[in-house]
């Protein structure tokens, strides 16, 4: 049976530096799992800087979509992160929470079904206020839906709040 550890926070509160800090104590060749897309050169620097803090002893994969296709059995990976991944699937779904969610927890369920340790990052969008924007709001709706979904299934938590973790699970 896997451990899956949940890490949220607001944006560029250290969540993935606390989660690969954590990855390091647990294994010294942990997997690193990017759900990003790189779409702009601001965002590219961004990637850079955390390939470098990482170093060579992290495997890294590229996922934007099917965290389930990969079987990292065994492995100490860090899932960088939820709110990326869900991003890319809500519109692939066009946007529509009610055929995303599923898909989102199936990949989830099935990836977290092997034996290994799963360090997922998301950022906790349940702090902020209430989007004018029709999109931005069923977004958020399915990030809290995700992130619920995660920390129920999680044996930790994590809040990072401006750098400093707190255990709330």
């Amino acid at each position: 049976m896997g451990k899956i550890i949940l890490v949220t926070g607001g944006i560029r509160s250290g969540k993935s530096e606390f989660a690969e800090q954590m990855a390091m104590q647990l294994s010294p060749h942990p997997v690193y799992l990017a759900t990003a897309q790189i779409f702009d050169e601001e965002f590219q620097e961004r990637v850079i800087k955390h390939q470098q803090r990482r170093g060579s002893q992290w495997e890294c994969i590229e996922e934007p979509r099917h965290l389930g296709e990969h079987d990292l059995t065994g492995k100490v990976v860090v899932i960088d992160c939820l709110t990326l991944w869900a991003t890319t699937r809500f519109y692939d779904c066009g946007e529509i929470v009610d055929l995303a969610l599923p898909k989102l927890v199936e990949d989830l369920d099935n990836f977290t079904s092997k034996d290994g340790t799963f360090i997922f990052v998301t950022n906790e969008v349940g702090f902020g206020g209430t989007s004018e924007n029709d999109t931005q709001r069923r977004f958020i709706d399915l990030q809290g839906y995700i992130n619920r979904h995660v920390a129920a299934k999680a044996d930790e938590v994590y809040l990072i709040v401006s750098g400093i973790p707190t255990k709330i699970k």
